[in-house]
């Protein structure tokens, strides 16, 4: 007997033919015929596997400062990896943070930072980690990769990635998804040096010399409280732009190794900068015109006030250089020596004001040069020959412009001034105005100082009172005369991007240059230097030197040897035996 369906309202259909009805129905469908192979079904578009979306890569965002120079404090290592991490990157979708104690970690550190794009922070066990927290959290990171052991606990909503203090490249790898180069061993104390030498797309990989291979850390060794969100490996980034124009500054005893690959992480070169002025070298000054940066970032307070950075900075850029390199007149940095200098001092084409001016142009190089080399072989310094040009002329008669002056004219000087600075020498142009005063006269002259290797000196004894003549009384100037010199050539200086210039101020009597006490000495771009003029006996001399140096201001010292009137003359190891050894030695 046939059992039925019976549906309400229909008639009843036995369901054995039921059964044979949708068997033809599925063979009439698929096309088959009475084979009994199986025939997987057709998959449907439900039935197809969504493929999963690839992670949109998150670019970190940097900048240069928006000041020509910034100046961080840098006070420790920690400090200065956040200031670093602050002055240029705006965002981070990853941070690398390594302990501050850890040499290998923050070494590794340091490469997967520049591999990375990404700021380098450090934290220490018992120190409050709210700013580290906070710069985390200005630099909206995704994710933190944790060099070592790490004593902080990142936000939860932050992913920790943990790898070990001296990994290797496929860890490294592994963890960061970036392509690092060979491994690198680096010395103690080089470790500075090494991360300033760290380049992206593939930077090497920095490890302390002879340290064994580190084990890869498991999460719990990354903090006391891991987040939840720990992984292997870190989301997909991109690194920032590269920030040109910008460069960083270190020299004066702070090397954060962090906070340097932070900056090379975007492309900002560390350049050494011997005693904190990039004036100082030659290398420094090169290496700075080279750059040609619009900006700068300094380690260490003692580059000082970023306003006076911005202005060494500019003159460095010139690449000006001043005899004996670099752009300072008297460098005093620790390693670098020092410079002295030696003077042929008098006017050209007139034998009778000085030796210079005793023959032509190469004959007077010639002897400047000679006269300067057996200083050479008594100290360490180096010693710079140097031209002193008398360019304005105490006169006998009042001349027609009645100031008992007479100014020698730019051209006339021109051929001996650019003739000594194209052989390296230093040169000085002398001032005797008369009645008129310093200024005025130096002003006249701007064409030549414009020049980087010229310098200004002030021979109060032919400044003359209204009613003075020359030869009848000594003269005399005002120390406010003198400081508006000082004020007026700083400022030159500076608006001509110039290396430092030697102002020169001669005296043999106290009376010379009243109120010397308030002389301005604060001035950057110039290097002073009271000149001693004594003639006659050597112990009349020496008195002379010692009594202008009592309550003197801080300047550098000159000394003149007298041809004809001092006796005797001393000979060059006889001068250096003055003390303090003069900074600058003429002939007269």
């Amino acid at each position: 007997m046939l059992s039925v369906d019976r549906r309400p309202g229909g008639r009843a259909v036995p369901l054995g033919r039921r059964r044979a009805a949708l068997v033809v129905a599925l063979l009439a469908l698929t096309g088959c015929t009475d084979d009994s192979t199986p025939v997987e079904p057709t998959p449907t578009a439900s039935s197809t596997p969504t493929p999963t979306p690839t992670p949109t890569a998150a670019t970190a965002e940097a900048g240069a400062p928006a000041a020509a120079a910034t100046v961080l404090p840098a006070a420790t290592a920690q400090d200065a990896a956040l200031e670093a991490s602050r002055a240029v990157f705006v965002t981070a979708p990853v941070v690398v943070v390594a302990p501050a104690e850890d040499v290998a970690a923050q070494l590794t550190a340091a490469s997967a930072g520049v591999a990375l794009g990404a700021p380098v922070l450090l934290t220490t066990a018992g120190v409050d980690p709210a700013p580290l927290l906070a710069e985390i959290a200005r630099l909206d990171a995704q994710a933190v990769l944790a060099v070592g052991a790490v004593p902080f606990a990142p936000p939860r909503s932050v992913a920790v990635v943990p790898v070990p203090g001296g990994a290797d490249a496929a860890t490294l790898r592994a963890a960061t998804g970036a392509r690092f180069g060979a491994p690198t061993p680096v010395a103690p104390g080089q470790e500075a040096a090494a991360v300033r030498a760290l380049a992206a797309p593939q930077p090497a990989v920095l490890v302390v010399q002879g340290a064994p291979p580190t084990p890869t850390p498991s999460t719990a060794s990354v903090s006391p409280t891991p987040s939840p969100t720990s992984s292997p490996s870190l989301p997909p980034t991109r690194p920032p732009a590269a920030v040109d124009g910008t460069i960083a500054l270190t020299g004066v005893g702070v090397d954060p190794v962090a906070a340097f690959a932070t900056l090379r992480a975007v492309g900002i070169p560390v350049l050494d900068t011997p005693g904190g002025d990039p004036r100082a070298t030659t290398p420094g000054v090169q290496a700075i015109a080279a750059a040609a940066p619009d900006h700068a970032i300094a380690f260490g307070a003692a580059f000082g006030p970023p306003e006076l950075l911005a202005k060494r900075l500019a003159a460095a850029r010139t690449g000006a250089l001043l005899g004996g390199g670099g752009q300072l007149v008297f460098p005093q940095v620790p390693g670098v020596p020092g410079k002295k200098y030696v003077a042929l001092y008098g006017t050209p084409g007139s034998a009778a004001l000085g030796v210079l001016g005793e023959q032509d142009v190469p004959a007077t190089l010639a002897r400047a040069d000679a006269t300067a080399a057996p200083y050479r072989t008594l100290t360490t310094d180096a010693v710079v020959p140097m031209v002193e040009i008398i360019a304005t002329i105490a006169s006998a008669g009042p001349g027609d412009d009645g100031n008992y002056s007479q100014e020698r004219s730019v051209e006339e000087l021109r051929p001996l001034v650019e003739a000594a600075g194209a052989a390296g020498m230093a040169v000085v142009l002398d001032l005797q105005p008369g009645r008129t005063d310093f200024l005025t006269q130096a002003q006249q002259y701007a064409d030549l100082l414009a020049l980087p290797y010229v310098g200004l000196a002030l021979d109060p004894e032919w400044r003359l009172a209204p009613d003075q003549v020359h030869l009848r009384q000594i003269g005399s100037v005002g120390i406010d005369e003198v400081n508006g010199v000082v004020a007026w050539l700083s400022d030159f200086t500076a608006q001509h991007a110039l290396p430092q210039k030697m102002l020169v101020l001669h005296q043999f009597a106290g009376r010379m240059i009243t109120d010397r006490a308030r002389l301005d000495t604060s001035r950057d771009e110039l290097a002073l230097v009271i000149h001693v003029d004594g003639q006659g006996s050597q112990p009349a001399k020496a008195g002379t030197w010692n009594a202008l140096r009592t309550d003197a201001p801080p300047v550098h010292w000159g000394w003149k040897n007298f041809f004809d009137e001092d006796v005797p003359m001393l000979d060059p190891t006889q001068t250096y035996q003055v003390q303090p050894v003069p900074d600058l030695v003429s002939y007269q």
